[in-house]
């Protein structure tokens, strides 16, 4: 899929392309994109001479190379973005190309970004450029746009979870858990500890990005300030994902330490009935000895009394352990 991004009264119009006389008609600041076929990059080539490297998806590129500058002055970027997908939450790479030098364009310059799905930041970005006039200038606007708007996707991210650890904590913290409780809210928690790894590890990555937008030199001193309030905004969340990291650890151990009280409880029901069966296991050991005298057989009530005395001694034990207050 092939969508370009205009600007018409100061506002991002998109449109998405089928051929190629439809990219020759449009003087894009941002060309996007998502799963682009052969076709489609050899439209890109023709018309802008770009050509996209074969591992620009690649996940495995070292870290080193994923923020450059080509000798012709382009520059770029690859960067992760995260997706709140409750069933599959995950990290989508994007590739990024500024081209601040296109002539077409009188030197405003183009951003190519390529991934490999539709990302919430995105979706995000171009519904606030269409209602926000003035909020996009250029290409690197675009850029440092995406970059704020997935730390406020973070942050929106990571309020979700302070609700969602609210609720399982008010419960955990009741005292009454059950084994199946327990398990269910141990998923969630994994869950949640997954998403703010991920989150944390994004916020770095973006954190990277910026500062090497900023290192480059390719901001004007607006966009700079914008820049550097990318990364307050970035290190004020450090402190929230290190709470978050607390919090699940506590509610972890707080669960463990349920299921080891249920454990336990079980553990004592076998206990309290083993101390209570000695004495009359101890009764009828005896009452079992071969003797050459056996009571039982002359004495009518042997067996009567064997049997009483046994469960005398039973109720013995157990009465202590009540009045003590070991059987609640």
């Amino acid at each position: 899929m092939l969508n370009i991004f205009s600007l018409a009264n100061g506002r991002l119009v998109q449109e998405e392309i089928e051929s190629l006389d439809e990219l020759k008609r449009f003087q894009p600041i941002w060309v996007d994109l998502q799963s682009p076929t052969v076709e489609e990059k050899r439209w890109v080539r023709q018309h802008y001479g770009l050509s996209i490297p074969e591992d620009v998806m690649d996940q495995d590129i070292e870290e080193s190379a994923r923020f450059y500058e080509e000798d012709n002055g382009e520059l770029h970027l690859r960067s992760d973005f995260i997706v709140d997908d409750e069933e599959n939450p995950r990290s989508v790479r994007v590739a990024f190309i500024l081209n601040q030098h296109n002539t077409e364009l009188k030197s405003c310059g183009v951003l190519f970004s390529i991934h490999d799905e539709d990302i919430p930041v995105f979706r995000l970005l171009r519904m606030r450029a269409r209602r926000a006039p003035g909020l996009i200038d250029d290409a690197k606007d675009v850029l440092l746009s995406l970059f704020d708007t997935d730390v406020e996707y973070s942050a929106d991210t990571l309020e979700a979870i302070y609700d969602e650890l609210k609720q399982a904590s008010a419960k955990v913290l009741e005292g009454n858990v059950t084994d199946d409780y327990a398990q269910a809210v141990l998923g969630d928690i994994a869950r949640y500890e997954d998403m703010n790894g991920r989150i944390r590890r994004n916020l770095l990555d973006t954190r990277r990005a910026v500062s090497f937008m900023m290192r480059s030199k390719m901001l004007d001193a607006e966009q700079f300030e914008d820049a550097r309030q990318i990364l307050r905004d970035i290190e004020s969340l450090d402190s929230h994902t290190q709470f978050l990291f607390d919090k699940i650890n506590f509610l972890m151990d707080a669960l463990v330490g349920f299921l080891n009280i249920n454990q336990n409880k079980i553990i004592k029901i076998f206990s309290v009935a083993s101390v209570a069966l000695l004495p009359p296991t101890l009764i009828a050991s005896v009452y079992g000895m071969n003797f050459t005298f056996m009571p039982e057989i002359e004495w009518k009530y042997g067996y009567p009394y064997a049997i009483a005395l046994m469960v005398a001694s039973a109720l013995g034990p157990m009465l202590y352990f009540r009045k003590r207050g070991w059987l609640k």
